[in-house]
């Protein structure tokens, strides 16, 4: 019997957690407590990808993780008032057009993270036209990776790069919100068309016939015959690297809400299953999914982007779908977890806010500390569970 057979028939995700609203609103007081002080500490710098014993290292806009910290200023404004988050974001919004202009490391399909969680979300809530301006150079930029014979965008690296070329990675489901918002944005469909020419093609192959997931596989990108996959941070090429098991449950959700098309819903619902029947027994999932007990490390970063996976994911079946409650459910049951265990509500000093992630085990990179993904889904999923939220995907 599978763990989620055993969690069904304890009926642990039939009801929320036992909590009242003091907790999630003590939660969620906290996050943006934390990240109002940090404005102060990085000024006109960026929190680094992860944190060096719990205190991140400054940055400049170079890396693919900047927009975390504008999309977490945007999240405080949106639940606080305070004007200050807001115009600390909008500050940071001439140093992406500048990034762009520059090319400053946009060889990337983080394009979509970078500026849908900075600039999209300026436009959606400020109207900031600079900023609209912005994201659209930005959806034309990532657009040149994509391979129309292949019907995919590149993930990493130089298109000419021979180690790099045709591959693509289950993260890039992410980073489609930013084609699809350019569609409608400007009327173009040829945006919109590539988005979902791409999530055809991962759902195809990145997907296994058991809903785990390869973390990347390459393509011919003449002919788009699929060559090989791999993984660059999961434990081995046939194991589920946990935060990319997330990554696609988040995307495809996200996917459904541009394109209505149902076989993304599946998807979503499958990869889910496959996230719940493998986390910890405290329901935070390890760094691989291949580990459900022992000593490895946990990755909370990717159970909550699993959370506002699921949260999205929900909002969109029907009341009859039983699969609804459950997913809300466990979304909340994850949240509460984080939100009980793994925050640094009880350490004197640290410029994150979850505890326990990973950024690249194989790479040593980021073991068992602050992600600032990590930090800004834990707020994004406490917001959605909170408040009514329009995403800023």
């Amino acid at each position: 019997m599978s763990n989620l057979e055993n969690l069904f028939k304890r009926e642990l995700f039939n009801n929320p957690p036992d909590l009242d609203v003091t907790f999630w609103e003590n939660a969620l007081e906290y996050a943006v407590k934390k990240v109002r002080s940090n404005i102060d500490i990085f000024r006109n710098l960026y929190p680094a990808p992860c944190s060096v014993n719990n205190i991140y290292p400054f940055i400049k806009n170079n890396d693919w993780t900047t927009s975390f910290w504008t999309g977490m200023l945007w999240l405080s404004w949106e639940v606080s008032g305070d004007d200050f988050f807001r115009d600390a974001a909008n500050n940071f919004i001439p140093d992406f057009r500048r990034r762009l202009d520059e090319r400053i490391t946009v060889d990337t399909h983080d394009l979509g993270f970078l500026y849908t969680l900075s600039c999209v979300a300026s436009w959606k809530l400020t109207e900031n036209k600079f900023a609209r301006d912005t994201a659209l150079k930005a959806a034309d930029l990532l657009m040149i990776r994509y391979f129309e014979k292949a019907g995919i965008i590149q993930a990493w690296g130089d298109l000419n790069d021979q180690n790099q070329k045709g591959r693509i990675i289950i993260d890039c489901a992410m980073n489609l919100p930013l084609l699809y918002w350019a569609s409608q944005e400007t009327g173009n469909p040829y945006y919109r068309e590539a988005a979902i020419k791409h999530i055809e093609k991962a759902n195809a192959y990145l997907i296994r016939h058991n809903f785990s997931t390869f973390h990347t596989y390459f393509f011919n990108t003449e002919t788009g015959a699929p060559v090989r996959g791999n993984t660059a941070q999961g434990y081995s090429d046939n194991s589920c690297w946990a935060r990319g098991q997330a990554w696609g449950i988040y995307g495809n959700a996200l996917s459904y809400r541009y394109t209505k098309d149902k076989e993304t819903i599946e998807k979503a619902r499958g990869l889910s299953y496959y996230f719940l029947n493998r986390l910890g027994d405290d329901l935070v999932s390890y760094w691989d999914l291949i580990f459900t007990e022992g000593n490895e490390e946990r990755d909370s970063s990717a159970s909550a982007i699993a959370a506002c996976g699921l949260l999205e994911l929900a909002s969109f079946l029907p009341l009859a779908d039983a699969d609804r409650r459950i997913f809300e459910n466990a979304a909340i049951h994850i949240t509460a977890s984080l939100a009980s265990s793994y925050t640094t509500k009880n350490l004197k000093e640290s410029t994150g806010l979850l505890l326990h992630g990973v950024y690249s085990k194989p790479g040593k990179n980021g073991v068992d500390e602050c992600t600032i993904w990590g930090d800004y889904f834990y707020l994004e999923a406490l917001v959605r569970i909170l408040k009514g939220w329009n995403p800023y995907w």
